[in-house]
């Protein structure tokens, strides 16, 4: 029996989510992975990891000037390079990858405008390498029990598609305290957060938005809205003054979050803890939008980045019925000592008397009919167990079970495209249609091909 060869890696990009990658390429992947090197543009970010790998696994990773790494993948054999990096570096970094001779995995969002999409098309049909976009949300078992709902027919066709999403008052402020927080770095929250959203539509409907309008504003963070509700306010969340706020995030009440990027910024001046009411804040957060798709479908979606529970709705009408998925990610938030904000709601086991606590519920009701759950079973992991399914799928290959979970690029252009077109319907006040947004790809002549 031969040996399997393992596939070559690097990383790049030494930020909060690349974490998840070292420890399955050298725990639970090393049989067909290898990382051979780390880098990030702030080298004590990379210690801080050599400093993870060294401790868990009783070695060093290589690293390299990230400005070197065409250089870097010819010379090494790199069969692989995984990109964590702030989105608007992707698009530069997913075509240095691919003209050097990698594929690539990327953290979503693909990139965050119409100009780099049609840059890394070019790239894709002049290298024909491949480019994976990490969309987890697919993996989770109460998303692929709705997908499988629909393609059994459950509700017939599918006419139109209602869904929120909540943001609390710790994740959504977190967007709003780091590099997100301005557009030009991460599209706004129709990129960065919703091509999540986005894309599990496009899968769910296996279909490609056609056109979408928008609304949206910064209606509750920023220094106009706390000035206008007489708010006080931090530069940033890590001081020493006495009146620490409930948005104040003190990178010092987390021993990660100070090592990693505390202890760093004065190596390249970024601060992670920025007040979520002061400085320049160029994104939305709250956002309306409405998207036709292809073969009909319409699509109702809200995003609000301020709510006191987490979680998303999806009602899903057909021709024969109606499904609905309710999800409650953290039921409420209080602030507690030292800036860390405490979910009261639920206990360990999910029990509890609360009105609102965490958990998940997937409902049928066809025509005619009393309503029935769908059963969601979830295993052991984050996110029903979908980040293991995911990992598992990069480094060991796809599952054959009809779901076709692994996001490619044309994936990633379909998610970020409605939030493109959202963008600019958000700038002009008028409906956009994706057809002539400028992504260098035509989906209607994609899916005929495919048919």
């Amino acid at each position: 029996m031969g040996t399997t060869t393992r596939k070559r890696y690097v990383l790049i990009g030494a930020g909060n989510r690349c974490e998840m990658y070292i420890t399955s390429i050298l725990g639970d992947h090393s049989n067909v992975a290898e990382l051979v090197a780390l880098t990030d543009t702030n080298p004590g970010r990379v210690e801080y990891y050599q400093d993870v790998v060294e401790q868990s696994f009783g070695e060093r990773l290589g690293s390299f000037d990230p400005d070197e790494l065409d250089s870097f993948i010819r010379e090494n054999s790199i069969d692989r390079v995984i990109i964590t990096t702030p989105d608007y570096t992707h698009a530069a970094l997913i075509c240095t990858a691919m003209y050097a001779g990698a594929d690539v995995i990327v953290e979503k969002p693909l990139t965050i405008d119409a100009a780099s999409t049609a840059r890394i098309a070019q790239a894709v049909d002049d290298t024909g390498r491949e480019v994976i976009v990490a969309f987890n949300y697919r993996y989770s078992p109460r998303n692929t029990a709705l997908k499988k709902a629909i393609d059994d027919g459950l509700i017939g066709q599918v006419t139109s598609i209602d869904f929120s999403w909540m943001l609390d008052t710790v994740h959504g402020a977190d967007y709003f305290r780091r590099w997100h927080r301005l557009k030009e770095n991460s599209g706004g929250l129709l990129i960065h957060k919703s091509s999540h959203h986005f894309d599990l539509v496009n899968w769910w409907l296996d279909d490609s938005p056609q056109s979408v309008f928008a609304a949206g504003g910064l209606k509750f963070y920023g220094p106009k809205n706390a000035a206008a509700r007489g708010l006080q306010t931090h530069e940033r969340g890590t001081h020493e003054l006495s009146d620490q706020e409930p948005f104040d995030l003190d990178l010092r009440s987390d021993e990660r979050l100070e090592k990693l990027y505390l202890a760093n910024e004065h190596l390249d001046g970024y601060r992670r803890d920025q007040g979520v009411f002061n400085g320049q804040i160029s994104i939305e957060d709250n956002l309306s939008l409405t998207v036709q798709y292809d073969k009909g479908t319409i699509l109702s979606y809200s995003l609000n980045a301020h709510s006191p529970w987490e979680g998303y709705r999806v009602a899903i009408n057909g021709t024969e019925g109606r499904l609905e998925l309710d999800v409650v990610e953290r039921a409420a938030v209080l602030p507690a000592s030292g800036g860390r904000p405490v979910d009261p709601s639920y206990n360990d086991d999910g029990q509890s008397s609360k009105v609102r606590s965490k958990g998940e519920r997937l409902i049928l009701q066809r025509h005619w009919q009393e309503a029935e759950e769908i059963p969601i079973i979830n295993s052991e992991g984050s996110h029903g167990g979908g980040d293991k399914l995911l990992l598992q799928e990069l480094f060991q290959g796809q599952q054959v079970d009809g779901y076709s979970r692994q996001a490619g690029f044309l994936d990633g252009v379909r998610a970020i495209a409605v939030g493109i077109c959202g963008n600019t319907s958000l700038e002009t006040g008028e409906l956009v249609n994706v057809r002539f947004a400028g992504l260098g790809v035509n989906f209607s002549a994609v899916d005929k091909a495919q048919v």
